[in-house]
């Protein structure tokens, strides 16, 4: 997973970096860098942030090449429109999450829980939340198949595991959001 710091002074960001072979902290406000060339560098500041992150892989059904990955939602110029984020990690939750925040009509898909490796209470709220701002969740399900309609929207044909049944619904923008 990518390892990136940002470094902030005085609510001023200083440095960020991402492509560090090794990294420490020297200090408590300094870290230390050496890249792959061997170059070393030191950043100093008030307040550090390091975030190891996530990939997001592509869906392995037919017609997952009409899907997005959540690093695609911030590139888009218009309205995903109504939206399906297929997966349960924190990536999708956190998706789902600013765009129903935005007014947007969201739906996660989950084949079997939240947050799986996480907390299952704190995950439980996690859900709790989200659905009181308007996400809502197709629970035991996973996707079979993406046919991509006249109208350029999206028919997205599941499987529900608990009833074996499969259901389709429209969606304008698929987020693939499962980490890989």
């Amino acid at each position: 997973y990518p390892l990136c710091a940002l470094a902030v002074s005085d609510e001023r960001p200083v440095s960020t970096q991402s492509t560090w072979e090794t990294r420490f902290f020297s200090d408590e406000r300094t870290i230390s860098t050496i890249d792959h060339e061997g170059k070393t560098a030191e950043i100093t500041a008030d307040n550090i942030v390091i975030a190891v992150g996530g990939r997001p892989r592509q869906l392995s059904c037919p017609g997952s090449e009409h899907c997005i990955t959540s690093d695609d939602i911030f590139s888009l110029e218009e309205n995903p429109g109504k939206t399906l984020c297929v997966g349960a990690s924190y990536i999708s939750l956190e998706c789902a999450g600013f765009l129903a925040e935005m007014g947007i009509d969201v739906t996660v898909m989950v084949r079997s829980i939240l947050l799986r490796g996480f907390d299952l209470q704190m995950a439980d709220k996690v859900g709790e939340g989200l659905e009181a701002h308007g996400v809502k969740f197709l629970r035991s399900t996973t996707p079979q198949k993406i046919e991509k309609l006249q109208s350029g929207k999206l028919l997205v044909h599941y499987s529900n595991s608990n009833s074996d049944e499969v259901e389709h619904e429209e969606f304008d923008t698929v987020i693939a959001a499962t980490l890989a």
